[in-house]
């Protein structure tokens, strides 16, 4: 009769639907607590690599037009650590190089190239007109085309709140950073924005 108590308890288990879900729902919060609590531990998870800086204003303009226009959509910023992945785009992504990235761009999706290590691969022109019609650069790219960032121009009143925000979340920037920032973007434009992100995407580590 012994030997017959634990099946008897497993059936009970598999024939409460509610019983089931509830001890699922535990094992998973469980097995989740144990592979994501020590990450915010670790120095490599939340110190900036050697180099690293907050994004300009204008760079984080960029990345708000970049993130608005579903560029991370196909473009992965995320180079795994695998042979092909490294001879193709270079050197593989640490959790230090976006420690000041909200939220932060990684992902499995990639349609086109990633976008990592672009930073100063290509000219802004090369960027600028690739932007507005890729096909004029790679004829067989199935981008589309970007043409109205060209013309339409930053808010400069934009910026100092999102970089408060930002500073309650850790990134470093400072009062006088915060005041100027409506300057330093008046009359840019989005392409402009745009392509400062792009810009500077993996050049810390270069």
């Amino acid at each position: 009769m012994a030997s017959h108590a634990p099946v008897a308890g497993h059936e009970k288990i598999e024939t409460n639907n509610f019983l089931m879900i509830v001890l699922i729902l535990v094992a998973l919060v469980f097995g989740g607590l144990v592979e994501i609590v020590p990450l915010f531990f670790q120095k490599s998870t939340t110190q900036p690599v050697d180099g690293l800086k907050p994004y300009t204003p204008l760079q984080l303009a960029g990345r708000d037009v970049y993130i608005r226009e579903g560029c991370y959509n196909c473009h992965s910023q995320m180079i795994r650590p695998f042979r092909a992945e490294t001879l193709r785009y270079g050197s593989y992504s640490v959790a230090g190089e976006f420690v000041y990235d909200h939220p932060f761009q990684w992902g499995s999706k990639r349609t086109g190239p990633d976008l990592h290590r672009v930073g100063g691969k290509y000219s802004d022109d090369w960027h600028r007109i690739h932007l507005n019609n890729p096909r004029d650069l790679v004829p067989e790219s199935n981008m589309p085309a970007y043409p109205w960032l060209l013309n339409a121009t930053l808010n400069p009143a934009e910026l100092a709140p999102k970089m408060r925000g930002l500073r309650t979340v850790g990134v470093p920037y400072t009062d006088d950073e915060i005041a100027k920032a409506a300057d330093d973007v008046k009359g840019k434009t989005e392409m402009e924005a745009v392509i400062a992100y792009l810009q500077v995407m993996g050049t810390a580590r270069k």
